[in-house]
């Protein structure tokens, strides 16, 4: 089997980027919803002008009426079979709502109302398809095919589907790891950040662990599959997901929970207000003028305005600084949230290492500068994360780089070149100081290790002349941004990360952390939530990995960081911080919390309207003009109280401000 462990390329050519995992993203007009949405609002902008120019009615008449089928139809259908459940269902009283306006003359009102419910409606199953297209597309991380060994030494491609537990696979340089399993033979580094997060490779050889979606690095990996492709951990994130967003389907906004039970007394009502008066003698045409001006008046538009306005006012500002809430239930949720558990990698950090540290060691005459030039020069040649960071801190200093010559790497060690005629090696301490001698060159290395830096030795023909830091590189604003939340929460944030222990206890020490959870898989950060969540905290998390998107759906409410968040923790996530910025989360935590103030101010305004004009029309006679106007003036005063959130100055200042 040497023959095969042996191979060092792949297809792949050296240098070439990975291929991405194939998109699978549904079209907009896949949708039905969206299909009839987009045909009631083209009806609409047609009829229109018609009807404001006085055009003949038939035309206009004729438009609008085919608006209010193609736009309603499908909700009052839905609407009509949720009352055959004995539900009152807001979908057939928004219709109801909108045939009631044209039965009064009112066409306008009504088309436009079909209009705007459509659209929404058409939204929210855009927003649904993308998060399901993202759980799907996250089964293309594990790859279609794999490369079994059969007892006599020869291989065969099989789907991963058809692996069993037990089969022994062979993992290529390059290759994604197509089954979870335990390495059997062979040493090379697998990038498992889409699993754990860690930023940095992971050395593997055999007796260690490795997941299927993960890719290997330079060298080749005889793999004993140990589960079920069905039951890999990239299965069950899936899994996760799936479950978790069904969990917040039924999230309504407030007012939408005391919606049902108004809309049942606004029937009763009108049917009272029609019936009482044409049983004790009133007429039919008056009696029917009454109700209607009930209907209107008692309505809750204004209500529901009360809402919209304000929340829609703060996605708007939003984004323009750059974070995308993804609805008005999610701005909403943001102001509730009393827990915040962050990840590290990507969200607290950049995401990619750079060197912190330089020690030339004594006695070899080499100071900062030569010694990473060494490095460099011999690293250039590398693909490995480390390599890049180490060329790239060179650059940054604009040290000049030697040909590398007679270059190689050893999976799990590191390189080796020959540098203006001397042997240049780079690489992991465990296995360059193994001598007694190099007791006082491992001090060195363990102070930067306790750090929570990842060391790197340089040697030069065979002698130790420098060690290396490397670690991935703290946001600027991450202790700001910290301390920002524990004030709006009441709480230290918490540390939810896959590294490792150590350098998670360092990095939370810099920013003011002190619970750190480190060292988990998706399922344990989920598990983390579901504990607080049935504690009654309310739980934001924020990240950007694959691994966090169990957690991000789990979680009251989850953001992903945008720059280098995957497709899935972007589709899952209620908000997006679309340009990177750490410092915008508790910006928008506080703007969710200032429009759910307003929310409240503007359902104050719009009971009082409702109970004035109510009263009028049941204790006197309440004009149908008058009426409209106090309904209309009600829904103009709320909505324009709730546009306040649009102004530059309702943007909460950023952390390094308040802190």
């Amino acid at each position: 089997m040497s023959s095969v462990l042996d191979q060092q390329r792949s297809a792949r050519p050296t240098g070439a980027p990975r291929p991405a995992p194939p998109r699978r993203r549904t079209r907009l007009l896949a949708l039905p919803e969206a299909r009839w949405a987009l045909a009631a609002l083209v009806l609409f902008l047609l009829a229109l002008p018609v009807y404001l120019l006085d055009g003949p009615a038939w035309l206009w008449g004729t438009l609008f009426a085919a608006t209010y089928v193609t736009g309603g139809w499908e909700p009052g259908w839905e609407g009509l079979k949720a009352l055959k459940d004995k539900t009152l269902d807001v979908d057939l009283l928004m219709v109801v709502a909108a045939l009631g306006a044209a039965a009064i003359g009112q066409v306008l009102d009504g088309a436009l109302l079909i209009v705007i419910f459509a659209t929404s409606g058409a939204l929210e199953a855009v927003a649904t398809a993308r998060t399901a297209d993202s759980v799907r597309g996250l089964l293309d991380l594990a790859p279609a095919t794999a490369t079994r060994l059969l007892p006599d030494g020869t291989e065969e491609t099989v789907d991963t589907e058809q692996l069993a537990v037990g089969d022994t696979i062979l993992v290529r340089p390059g290759e994604r790891v197509g089954a979870d399993g335990q390495v059997l033979d062979g040493a090379s580094e697998v990038d498992q950040a889409t699993i754990t997060g860690e930023p940095l490779p992971v050395a593997k050889q055999a007796g260690d662990e490795v997941f299927a979606g993960t890719v290997n690095g330079t060298g080749a990996l005889r793999v004993r599959v140990e589960r079920d492709p069905s039951d890999s951990v990239i299965a069950r994130i899936v899994t996760m997901v799936e479950e978790a967003s069904e969990t917040k389907a039924p999230t309504q906004l407030f007012i939408e929970k005391i919606e049902q039970r108004y809309s049942i007394g606004m029937v009763i009502a009108t049917l009272a207000v029609f019936a009482i008066p044409l049983a004790f003698g009133d007429t039919l045409q008056a009696a029917l003028l009454r109700a209607m001006t009930f209907m209107i008046v008692a309505s809750p538009c204004a209500v529901v305005l009360s809402t919209m306005p304000p929340l829609l006012s703060a996605i708007a500002n939003a984004g323009r600084r750059g974070v995308l809430a993804k609805s008005a239930v999610v701005m909403e949720r943001l102001g509730q949230i009393d827990t915040v558990a962050l990840d590290k990698t990507g969200t607290l950090t950049e995401g990619t290492p750079h060197v912190t540290d330089l020690r030339p060691l004594p006695g070899n005459g080499l100071d900062e500068d030569e010694v990473l030039a060494l490095a460099a020069s011999a690293e250039h040649p590398s693909e490995h994360p480390l390599a890049r960071a180490v060329v790239a801190a060179a650059r940054e200093r604009g040290l000049p780089l030697s040909d590398a010559e007679g270059f190689t790497s050893t999976p799990g060690q590191g390189v080796t070149a020959t540098v203006d005629g001397r042997i240049i090696t780079v690489g992991a301490p465990a296995r360059l100081l193994d001598s007694a001698a190099h007791q006082p060159h491992r001090a060195v290395v363990a102070e930067l290790e306790e750090a929570g830096r990842t060391a790197v030795v340089v040697l030069r023909d065979g002698a130790p002349v420098g060690v290396l830091g490397i670690a991935d590189r703290l946001r600027p604003d991450a202790a700001a941004t910290v301390a920002a939340l524990t004030r709006l929460t009441g709480r230290t944030p918490i540390l939810l990360t896959g590294d490792n222990e150590r350098a998670a206890q360092h990095l939370a020490a810099e920013v003011g952390i002190t619970d750190v959870r480190a060292g988990l898989l998706p399922q344990d950060k989920v598990a983390a939530v579901k504990e607080w969540e049935a504690q009654g905290r309310r739980v934001l998390v924020v990240g950007d990995g694959v691994n966090d998107a169990p957690a991000l759906a789990a979680a009251h409410s989850g953001i992903a960081m945008g720059k280098a968040g995957s497709d899935l923790a972007l589709e899952t996530a209620d908000a997006v911080v679309v340009r990177d910025e750490l410092a915008t989360i508790p910006s928008i935590v506080q703007l969710s919390r200032t429009a759910r103030r307003l929310v409240m101010q503007n359902l104050a305004i719009a009971g009082a309207f409702i109970a004035v004009l109510v009263a009028w029309d049941l204790i006197g006679t309440l004009p149908l003009p008058l009426g409209v106007a106090g309904h209309e003036g009600s829904t103009v005063i709320v909505g324009l109280n709730g546009l306040r959130l649009l102004r530059e100055a309702a943007w909460p200042r950023p952390t390094k401000d308040t802190a």
